[in-house]
């Protein structure tokens, strides 16, 4: 194992030790605080060229499987942590974490403070990154992380969405049959690929959809022509509004009054899509604790976020209702659009990983289909 340096963009620096592939790497740092579900972490499309972060102290104990990944491969630029566990427990893991990231040729960095690096991100903000082992030089280091582009008016869904379209039939998956198998189905989604994650489509398939996934360069007359049943505007990473092509498809949905649904990137582009805008966090919501009111219930959920952008409502406060709320920052979490069979949730409800607590809106976003067919 070499030694690894961590330097941001303001000329902090931490030292550590390298424990995936080595080299030289950049990215935003962010930090997700959940506990458990690193492997989903890491499969997650939408933190394509982020380096994050675990507040967790220990990770790898139970090792990688595949049947736990969120997508065909991790999309991480780098992996940031206190302590690995270079012993992994799992009667499914099929390899190390280590060995998983050097296969990927993804950085690990551990051994450094990530209670100091948490709060210096919290207080200053999300920051652009350098990670090396072939150099200490944190000066020069320091410049290259200065030299980073934005992600603001990037669009990297290009990098993750799928090539063509293909169909998802499978479930979620339970203890003793492992996924479940589907072959009749009441009801076809057509999801586009902004960077979707696998447990999403798994629970339209529970939920009796047979799923078409397009490509989000996709026009919606090549998604008309498939004849779904409702759309589904998926998650993704970075900046909604280079998107032009999932904004219109987003508008021509909400304008034909078919049912549409969105989650994470999904929810603001149909803002977009109805003349509204985005602006991004601080630090961005990241994990699996985050609280979140249903306003119409006032219920609290716990809910699973990943997303570095948010919904500025006042833009389209005649055009939506806000259904949903965060309690820590209170910027929004849901919305339904006013007269129309469409509405999209900031979070996600698939746990993958997270909290159960939203599943339900899979559920809902059938009875609107149904409803309205």
């Amino acid at each position: 194992m070499a030694n690894a340096f961590l330097v941001l963009e303001d000329g902090t620096f931490f030292k550590g030790i390298s424990f995936g592939a080595e080299g030289e790497i950049t990215g935003e740092v962010v930090f997700n605080t959940s506990i458990t579900g690193y492997q989903e972490i890491l499969t997650d499309p939408s933190y394509y060229g982020q380096m994050v972060t675990m507040t967790y102290p220990l990770i790898g104990n139970y090792g990688i499987n595949e049947e736990d990944f969120e997508s065909i491969k991790p999309f991480v630029s780098a992996f940031i942590i206190k302590e690995y566990s270079t012993v992994y427990s799992n009667y499914r893991a099929t390899t190390s974490l280590g060995d998983f990231l050097k296969k990927h040729n993804i950085i690990g960095i551990e051994k450094i403070d990530t209670r100091k690096l948490v709060r210096h991100i919290r207080e200053k903000g999300s920051m652009n990154a350098v990670i090396s082992t072939v150099s200490d030089n944190i000066d020069e280091l320091t410049e290259k992380a200065k030299n980073i582009a934005s992600i603001v008016g990037k669009d990297l869904v290009q990098y993750v969405s799928c090539k063509s379209p293909y169909e998802w039939t499978e479930g979620t998956w339970d203890l003793e049959n492992g996924y479940k198998k589907y072959n009749n189905f009441d009801l076809h989604i057509v999801a586009v690929d902004f960077g979707v994650k696998r447990n999403i489509l798994r629970y339209f398939a529970d939920n009796g959809c047979r799923v078409t996934v397009v490509p989000y360069t996709y026009t919606f007359s090549q998604i008309k022509e498939l004849k779904p049943n409702g759309i589904f505007l998926s998650n993704g990473p970075g900046d909604p509004e280079p998107i032009k092509s999932g904004i219109e498809i987003a508008k021509q949905s909400i304008e034909n009054n078919i049912p549409t649904f969105g989650i994470c990137l999904g929810n603001q582009i149909m803002s977009l899509a109805l003349g509204g805008k985005t602006y991004k966090l601080k630090f961005g919501h990241h994990g699996g604790n985050q609280p979140v009111m249903d306003l119409r219930t006032q219920k609290v959920e716990i809910t699973a976020q990943n997303h570095c952008f948010a919904v500025d409502v006042e833009s389209i406060k005649d055009k939506v209702e806000v259904s949903h709320i965060n309690l820590n920052d209170k910027t929004v979490e849901g919305i339904e659009v006013k007269g129309k069979p469409a509405f999209a949730v900031q979070y996600h409800p698939e746990n993958g990983p997270g909290p159960h607590d939203a599943a339900y809106l899979f559920e809902r976003f059938v009875k609107l289909i149904k409803s309205h067919k």
